[in-house]
């Protein structure tokens, strides 16, 4: 790809403030959605297709991307989820063995939309400092006005239900139907790593949409209930925080991630709120108030759980802080099987520091289920 043929695009954010890029691939096109960024150094492909990343464009703050090309496999969902990516360097070959394609081809693939040579280390301080608002990419660089109007159409992720977009339409099963549990997984963005992680616990999951009764959960008579990550705000969830306080009534265990863990707190009465520009990376620090041992964790939300509502709470116990800005990141509650988190345990950086939280979930199955 020769640097000088590339068209030109640029990044407009919601305050009218540029940055100036090349397309990826000569890919001509515009799209909108919130500018938010990444700070993982690898596993584009799976912040990609995490259903979570729905509506928001990508800035990775790694500087190069697509190094390693894109496999098949490595994937959170059927299909990109992201409305655009922003980087530093495109990579436009790989040398992965077990590659499948090159990104460039993935992302053609899946008529994304990707713009490089972007001064990501600008943007992203720029993020930091501003907060995470809404931008548009595009080709389409003479018309700027025209892309300020349209943008200002484009809706705030504060109060936005998105989980509709992205869950699934009809019930499904996963894992072996001969597995000692079921788990009855209430999808608003699942990923399908936390399937994999359920099934390999002797699970079989049915999964049901965002807006499933818990009438509906619990006529399969599962062992437990599990509610997901996804994307947007959690507020909106109407149908989601009322199955989850029939789950909570139920005794029976149930684990919740991410914008699972927000709706868990919305059922409990604890309020939530968008957060100035969110955690999203696969380094964050978190302390395990419970054990008192730190751990690094995969992180990906822009909305988080009122503190003092969820210390003043009888019911609920605070387990995990994040501890760059001391934000909830895990909570109990007292008396019940009930926990969630507000991180990945499903992706496990590092040395796999939050993968027991599955296996404490099963461990409640087979105390209660004895």
């Amino acid at each position: 790809m020769k640097y000088q043929t590339r068209k030109k695009a640029i990044l407009l954010l919601a305050d009218g403030t540029i940055f100036h890029g090349k397309a990826v691939g000569n890919k001509e096109g515009t799209a909108f959605g919130e500018a938010c960024f990444n700070t993982g150094m690898t596993g584009y492909q799976e912040i990609f297709t995490d259903p979570s990343y729905f509506g928001q464009i990508m800035v990775t703050t790694n500087a190069h991307i697509g190094n390693y090309g894109a496999n098949n496999e490595e994937i959170e969902s059927d299909s990109v989820k992201i409305s655009g990516l922003v980087c530093k360097n495109f990579s436009y070959n790989y040398s992965r063995p077990n590659a499948d394609l090159s990104l460039q081809e993935f992302l053609d693939k899946n008529k994304l939309l990707a713009i490089s040579d972007v001064d990501t280390r600008a943007l992203v301080g720029y993020i930091r400092d501003n907060g995470a608002m809404n931008a548009v990419i595009s080709t389409d660089v003479d018309n700027v006005e025209e892309l300020k109007k349209k943008l200002t159409e484009v809706p705030s992720m504060e109060g936005l239900e998105l989980s509709s977009k992205v869950s699934t339409k009809e019930p499904y099963y996963y894992g072996d139907k001969d597995a000692e549990y079921k788990v009855s997984a209430l999808d608003i963005g699942i990923k399908k790593n936390i399937l994999r992680n359920l099934a390999k616990r002797n699970a079989y999951i049915k999964v049901f949409p965002y807006n499933a009764t818990f009438e509906e959960m619990s006529a399969w008579n599962p062992d437990g209930y599990f509610i997901s990550n996804g994307p947007g705000d959690p507020d909106p969830l109407h149908e989601a925080i009322a199955s989850a306080k029939e789950m909570i009534q139920s005794n029976k265990p149930l684990f919740g991630i991410c914008l699972g863990h927000q709706v868990l707190a919305l059922a409990n009465g604890v309020s939530t709120y968008k957060m100035h520009n969110g955690h999203r990376g696969i380094n964050h620090p978190v302390m395990n108030l419970v054990t008192g041992k730190g751990e690094i964790t995969s992180q990906n939300h822009g909305f988080a759980i009122n503190r003092e509502e969820t210390e003043a709470n009888p019911d609920l116990e605070i387990t995990h802080l994040h501890l760059n800005d001391n934000t909830v990141a895990g909570i109990k509650m007292k008396g019940k099987n009930v926990f969630s988190v507000q991180y990945h345990p499903e992706a496990s950086p590092g040395p796999h520091d939050a993968d027991y939280l599955f296996d404490q979930f099963f461990e409640m199955i087979q105390t209660t289920a004895n």
